[in-house]
């Protein structure tokens, strides 16, 4: 449930991209009061920060991002995840990390309502 797709891996990514530049939030860029971003696809949102990246002339040098769920089990995923990720930042797969781990069945992860992640990006002035 969320009010974009609520893909919660490119939320992470895009957020860590925005807090490197110092720059807010998904929900300063698009807020979800405003209904046109409703069931948006998270990778615009990603696209965007990559894009402020590039107008401040920065670039990406590396992502990690760290999947918080019981379930589904991200170990079949996480190459898919790289890949995709690499397209949308143009930032290389061996330069993505994409991981998982559980929180051993507590609070609403570990009773499977939801999904977290954190991720962390490393930004280089050109």
């Amino acid at each position: 449930k969320g009010h974009s797709d609520a893909d919660v891996a490119l939320h992470a990514i895009t957020d860590a991209i925005y807090g490197a530049l110092a720059d807010g939030d998904i929900g300063r860029h698009f807020p979800p009061s405003d209904p046109y971003w409703k069931n948006a696809p998270s990778k615009h949102f990603l696209r965007h920060a990559v894009g402020i990246c590039q107008e401040r002339d920065f670039r990406i040098s590396n992502i990690d991002c760290t999947i918080i769920c019981e379930f589904p089990k991200i170990a079949m995923y996480w190459k898919a995840m790289r890949i995709s990720i690499s397209k949308i930042t143009n930032v290389s797969e061996n330069r993505i990390s994409i991981k998982a781990t559980t929180s051993e069945q507590l609070g609403f992860t570990g009773r499977e309502e939801g999904i977290a992640a954190m991720a962390t990006a490393c930004l280089i002035k050109n």
